[in-house]
């Protein structure tokens, strides 16, 4: 198959032994697809980044939350974070096992718990925001003059749908 990088409609991907460029058809002009793919090229950049196998660059949203937050309950982080309750219970275990954060029994409900950083979790946060802060800054390059105008519509995309 032709490589063809240079056409908006194609994809390059690397193949273990070939260059084959993919067609994104009508995907070209999903902006939800594009979406997506911004969000996994930013993750994989602030993997690239950090470079510690152990820290995920999902965790940094989550402790982020819990550490302004402390006492915050799964339902609340849930919300505040956008992700699924199902999504975010072994996300928390994890982190839990890693002794980055504990679980406190909520008081007249034994069905709940609020969570909070331990001493691990705040260096590990710590961490994570250096990389953040300068992940963002190569973000905000790429958006220029148009970063209020992007945080916007992105706020406006959460707000609609979520």
């Amino acid at each position: 198959m032709r490589s063809d990088t240079n056409r908006p409609d194609t994809v390059a991907t690397q193949a273990p032994d070939q260059h084959e460029s993919v067609r994104l058809g009508s995907l070209e002009h999903y902006l939800a697809f594009h979406l997506r793919m911004a969000q996994c090229a930013s993750f994989k950049a602030f993997k690239r980044r950090s470079g510690d196998c152990s820290l995920k660059p999902g965790w940094f949203a989550l402790l982020s939350l819990i550490g302004d937050n402390p006492g915050i309950t799964p339902m609340a982080l849930s919300r505040a974070s956008g992700r699924d309750k199902s999504t975010l219970t072994p996300v928390l275990r994890e982190l839990a096992a890693n002794c980055m954060i504990e679980r406190q029994e909520l008081k007249g409900d034994k069905r709940s718990y609020t969570l909070s950083l331990t001493a691990k979790g705040k260096c590990e946060l710590a961490v994570l925001a250096t990389h953040a802060i300068q992940h963002d800054r190569e973000i905000e390059e790429i958006a220029g003059s148009d970063k209020d105008v992007l945080l916007d519509l992105l706020r406006r995309i959460t707000a609609q749908f979520d």
